[in-house]
């Protein structure tokens, strides 16, 4: 099954029919919000991640002395 441009583009125009541009703008900046919360989390997790290895593998060293 192949999309091509005009399906895409019947599709959109019926989007914007049933749901509006005002709700279609509205939904893009929460979903933009989103995923720009989501990404934060994610940066803000790796540290954490990192430091928690840090700490195991200098505990490990210790019990291999």
């Amino acid at each position: 099954m192949e999309i091509s441009v005009t399906k895409l583009l019947v599709v959109a125009v019926l989007v914007v029919l049933l749901f509006g541009t005002n709700k279609l703008r509205s939904l893009g900046g929460d979903l933009g919000a989103a995923i720009k919360g989501f990404k934060k989390a994610m940066n803000e997790e790796q540290p954490a991640a990192k430091q928690e290895e840090h700490t195991s593998s200098i505990s490990d060293n210790r019990h291999k002395e």
